[in-house]
């Protein structure tokens, strides 16, 4: 695992320990990167709950559906589908924190349009965050690791921002 990746995943890890408070994720474009960076820290059974890779708007429907009604007009790879994704998973699995990511890593664009390299993240929680990453790579795996280091560092901020 990237070394970057793992510091990340430590130090959300040790935040989230350190309050007594657990994680969900629902990734998309990483696919499941994150989740493995939670997981790859020792005792991650004291935060982690679970997560979903949606890769489609189906997918998303069958494994985090149900608890909040999806916007309307909602399509994936955009900001309301990534907050929609970390509410609706830390809903789905009672935590205190969701992750969402949702976007296209390439090597061509998504069936959106949007350009390789675009992701949204959110983090839902006692705070609320969303960010946009654009990488300008078509390099798929580059993308993925970026995805998941921007995911981590924004978890970061939102957990320190509560605390």
């Amino acid at each position: 695992m990237d070394e970057q990746v793992q510091a990340l995943a430590a130090r959300a890890a040790e935040l989230l320990v350190a309050r007594g408070e657990s994680i969900a994720v629902c990734e998309s474009s990483a696919g499941g990167m994150i989740s493995a960076a939670l997981l790859s820290v020792p005792g991650a059974s004291a935060y982690y709950r679970g997560g979903a890779v949606v890769y489609t708007i189906v997918g998303s429907a069958a494994l985090i559906g149900g608890v909040v009604s999806p916007p309307e007009g909602m399509r994936g790879a955009t900001e309301q589908f990534a907050r929609y994704q970390a509410e609706a998973i830390r809903l789905k699995l009672d935590t205190t924190w969701g992750t969402g990511e949702t976007g296209a890593t390439g090597p061509t664009p998504n069936r959106y349009g949007d350009p390789n390299g675009h992701a949204w993240l959110a983090v839902h929680g006692p705070v609320t965050r969303t960010r946009q990453v654009l990488t300008g790579s078509d390099d798929r795996q580059a993308n993925m690791v970026a995805f998941t280091v921007a995911s981590l560092e924004l978890l970061i901020e939102a957990l320190s921002a509560a605390a």
